[in-house]
């Protein structure tokens, strides 16, 4: 005990240069700690893109091609799936509901997905979470279209805002600019692609194309609007479908039935699964940004040494009184391991309250800016480890400094250089 107090009073005595330090290790522990907490909720944020359904049906492809096209809007399917065998899936007795999406158009950069009212009640996130409009409701007319969040800040959109659908997924592709929509609601930010999209309904999807052959626009068939609302507007095709079954249990035998389909070729995905399989691909970057912010600790307990280092040559004089006051090389050595766990002790625990501090000024911004669900609870386990290593470092760190203190010599230490 007295050589902890006999360290604090030398570290008090040293405030100015001790304060600095401990700031450095604090803002390298909460950058190790915030990048932590932001990947866990970047990867609980990713887990819960989708949530709610069981199984997401398409054309034969692979697991991780299907989930991107049909839940991220990246990509393109590479066939799609007939209106009857979504119609024969629909009706199995095994399906409570079921969302079908056509995916194919754009607007300024935007996906433009073709669905039914339904997707804004099925579709859940971040595990229970549904869709709520910030303004304006879902589509009603033909022409009605339902915007995500980022579509309406970047566009600057409002409810009633004219928009026109280009046909195909370039930004430079052409315009149905003959049938313009109606922004009707705008949804509220999820964090999750329905931010990005624009929605519409499969029948104004089929109505923009009744005048287009082979991707191409035929002027000669410029059918006014009235005779198109008129028109059977039922979807020959659709991309995906979001399916909730009756019961979970259900769900392989029925992922098994559907791929299996005679019809045709189709694959079914667990949303959960695919999910994980995804992350595994991408996750790399999480470990890298984690390796960064432990090179910046690392930094910091460098910087800490280096001050320990720097500061023996002003206490030469002090450590010469301690050992004529019968203090031994091992008790300087002692004092200069604990004055160098204390700063790092007292660094890290700043680090932990910055923190967060931290997340309870910024979490409900980051939350409604990015989306980002980020969990405000006691410490874990893991962050108690991060804590206590980094505290072991700190001691670990003072040996070099108290390495040479100890070989330095009474008489050196008494000896006034010039």
């Amino acid at each position: 005990m007295s050589l902890l107090r006999l360290a604090f009073l030398s570290l008090l005595n040293r405030r100015g240069t001790a304060f600095l330090t401990v700031f450095c290790i604090a803002l390298s522990v909460a950058l190790l700690l915030g990048v932590e907490k932001v990947r866990n909720g970047a990867r609980a944020s990713f887990a819960s893109t989708i949530s709610g359904t069981d199984l997401i049906v398409g054309s034969r492809a692979g697991d991780v091609q299907l989930l991107l096209y049909s839940v991220f809007r990246i990509g393109d399917a590479t066939n799609n799936v007939t209106w009857e065998s979504y119609q024969e899936i629909a009706k199995r007795p095994e399906v409570d509901w079921i969302v079908p999406m056509s995916l194919g158009d754009s607007h300024r950069g935007y996906r433009v997905v073709g669905t039914t009212p339904d997707f804004f009640t099925r579709y859940q996130y971040r595990k229970d979470r549904a869709l709520r409009f910030s303004s304006g409701v879902a589509f009603d007319d033909l022409f009605d279209a339902v915007i995500g969040a980022d579509v309406a800040d970047a566009l600057g959109y409002s409810v009633g805002s004219p928009l026109v659908v280009a046909h195909g997924t370039a930004s430079t592709g052409s315009g149905h600019d003959n049938r313009p929509f109606r922004v009707s609601g705008i949804l509220e930010r999820t964090g999750t692609p329905v931010d990005k999209a624009v929605h519409v309904s499969l029948e104004a999807i089929e109505a923009i194309h009744v005048d287009w052959r082979s991707g191409a626009r035929v002027e000669a068939l410029d059918i006014p609007e009235a005779r198109v609302r008129a028109m059977d507007l039922t979807p020959k095709t659709v991309t995906a479908a979001l399916v909730g079954l009756k019961s979970r249990i259900q769900a392989f035998r029925f992922q098994r039935y559907i791929n299996e389909y005679e019809a045709e070729p189709l694959t079914a995905i667990l949303p959960g699964v695919a999910l994980t399989r995804l992350w595994s691909l991408v996750g790399i970057a999480e470990r890298a940004l984690s390796a960064v912010s432990l090179m910046v600790v690392f930094t910091a307990l460098i910087g800490l040494v280096s001050t320990l280092l720097a500061s023996l040559q002003e206490r030469r004089r002090e450590m010469a009184i301690l050992r004529a006051n019968g203090a031994r090389p091992l008790h300087i050595a002692g004092l200069l391991i604990t004055e160098s766990g204390l700063l790092t002790l007292a660094g890290a625990m700043l680090g932990f309250a910055f923190v967060y501090i931290g997340l309870l000024g910024l979490t409900p911004w980051i939350n409604d800016r990015y989306g980002l669900s980020l969990e405000i609870d006691l410490p874990t386990a893991y962050e108690w480890a991060i804590l206590a290593g980094i505290a072991g470092a700190g001691f670990l760190a003072g040996i070099i400094p108290a390495w040479k203190a100890y070989r330095t010599s009474l008489a050196d230490g008494m000896t006034i250089r010039s």
